[in-house]
């Protein structure tokens, strides 16, 4: 059901999010400019053990020492069918709206998860803003409207998860293991004991 606020209806975030392990997936980036770098740091900055291959006739000279560190494979050709195979996820950042229209075609062709920057209609992912604590991490997407929003709400929450956040959940964990009883007694448990943890202010 639709959401209404002072007579208008509010728009909802019908994205599913998911947390995928990139060290065991193959991504391919196809571009070489400043997009292209930007989402490989972007990838790498939260998930550095991911497999990336980059494909373009060119590449900047940040893109190609960003790739040497994180051990990308960087491949000099123009886009073809050929590259997609074997890939899992696909992000296209080509200034030729053609090329990234084949490429969207070609993946959909193939079930393969595509992503071509700035044009939200040919994406079936966002790569929204991210905060990591330690092995907490927290995503946030504005449903591909408004990245310069989710950028800086990753900047408040950054700011407001206190930096020990990690200690809580690997104490946790520890308590977990403890707990006698089937899976649902131990939920039960920890919802119990942690409840305390987020406390609503009185108005």
């Amino acid at each position: 059901m639709p959401k209404y606020q002072r007579g208008k209806i509010m728009e909802r975030n019908n994205l599913y999010p998911i947390f995928l392990k990139a060290k065991s997936l193959n991504v391919l980036i196809i571009g070489g400019g400043y997009v292209a770098e930007e989402k490989l740091r972007f990838l790498l900055k939260s998930s550095p053990d991911a497999c990336v291959t980059l494909v373009s006739p060119m590449f900047r000279e940040g893109t190609v020492s960003l790739a040497k560190k994180a051990k990308a494979d960087l491949i000099k050709s123009k886009y073809k069918k050929k590259f997609l195979k074997g890939k899992h996820i696909v992000v296209a950042t080509t200034n030729r709206p053609k090329v990234n229209m084949k490429v969207y075609k070609h993946c959909r062709a193939k079930s393969i998860l595509v992503n071509v920057a700035d044009n939200p209609p040919l994406c079936d992912f966002y790569m929204g803003g991210i905060v990591t604590k330690g092995n907490v991490k927290l995503a946030i997407s504005t449903n591909g409207k408004s990245p310069t929003t989710a950028k800086r709400l990753r900047q408040f929450f950054e700011d407001v998860i206190p930096e020990n956040v990690d200690d809580l959940v690997k104490n946790l964990n520890e308590y977990r293991k403890t707990i006698k009883g089937d899976f649902e007694k131990k939920v039960e448990t920890l919802n119990e004991f942690t409840k305390g943890l987020i406390e609503k202010k009185e108005s």
